[in-house]
């Protein structure tokens, strides 16, 4: 038996709570993992408040993270005492996830624990910092020079965000980072931000051209937010888009992308083939300062995860929630 949390659903609606579970009870997949840690990423704050469908199926567990050691496996590739690590998937989704103490799953979901970090380590990082990554990566391969201006990170304070910030600082670009929160400019540079600007200088409709500010962007809000870093986007600059905590839509037009040669990358961290995850964790494990993490965690356990998620809904989370899911 093991700890797990649970979502149902019945004419009443949906409900999320702890219990205890079977191992017969896990779906059927190649690898058995001995959970250590998982996260509350955004994904998951929708999905324990019910406030998204993201549950495709339920009962679920949800979870869209972990990080443990192998117990048992069908698949050589994964040997028992390995260390791994899962994001994406559409685990905690449409396949039972991280939010417990076992995980069964496939084995092609897996990537090995890179040798410099812990399991502690990988979930304080997680989703939000392998995503943080591919945006990073997106604009190195873009060209993006360092020398040649500022990058701007939206929603920096929370966890895409933050890891964003704390690894271009590293990479050697001059970082300015957009955030609502009034008390959090000495959190920010010290992550390595050069500059902090309100969100309220982006949050409303603005003309479809305007000053040129930006080298490229890191954009994990959507809406206005997004719309008005394109449109102050330097000639040939890159805006990678990873989220929509702001909003879903994008009311632009196309003129930074025809006047400007600005180009806006799409990131997908679910479905991203393993070279790039493989490429963003090289990256991870290149420029983070994993010193820098206690500051960015806040450590909970399963049982906290159902309060705290309410919390991240209502934006009152700076940092990463980093679940123990043996407390």
């Amino acid at each position: 038996m093991f700890n797990a949390l649970l979502l149902e659903k019945d004419d009443a609606g949906q409900s999320a709570k702890l219990t205890v579970l079977e191992h017969s009870d896990l779906p059927d997949a190649g690898v058995l993992v001995q959970v250590d840690y998982s996260t509350i990423n955004y994904k998951d704050a929708l999905a324990l408040t019910g406030s998204a469908p993201i549950a495709r199926h339920y009962p679920m567990v949800p979870g869209i993270d972990l990080a443990g050691t192998v117990e048992q496996s069908d698949d050589p590739r994964w040997p028992v005492g390995t260390r791994v690590l899962l994001n994406g998937w559409g685990v905690g989704e449409g396949h039972w996830g991280g939010l417990a103490q076992y995980a069964r799953v496939n084995g092609d979901w897996l990537l090995e624990v890179p040798p410099s970090l812990s399991t502690r380590q990988t979930m304080a990082i997680g989703t939000a910092g392998y995503t943080a990554a591919l945006c990073v990566n997106a604009l190195i391969d873009h060209g993006t020079v360092a020398d040649d201006g500022p990058i701007l990170v939206t929603g920096a304070t929370g966890g895409v965000g933050s890891f964003s910030v704390a690894l271009l600082a590293a990479a050697g670009y001059q970082v300015t980072a957009v955030t609502g929160k009034s008390d959090a400019e000495a959190y920010l540079t010290s992550l390595g931000a050069d500059a902090v600007i309100d969100r309220a200088t982006l949050a409303e409709p603005g003309k479809p051209l305007q000053k040129e500010r930006w080298n490229g962007v890191i954009d994990a809000v959507g809406g206005n937010t997004l719309a008005n870093a394109c449109a102050q986007t330097r000639y040939s600059g890159a805006v990678a888009a990873c989220g929509l905590a702001e909003s879903p839509k994008l009311q632009t037009t196309v003129m930074p992308f025809i006047l400007r040669g600005v180009t806006l990358y799409g990131i997908d961290s679910v479905m991203a083939p393993l070279e790039h995850r493989e490429r963003a964790w090289q990256c991870i494990a290149m420029y983070l300062n994993t010193e820098a993490l206690d500051g960015m965690v806040k450590e909970i356990s399963l049982a906290q995860a159902l309060t705290e998620a309410s919390s991240v809904m209502a934006g009152q989370v700076t940092g990463r929630l980093l679940v123990d899911v043996n407390r």
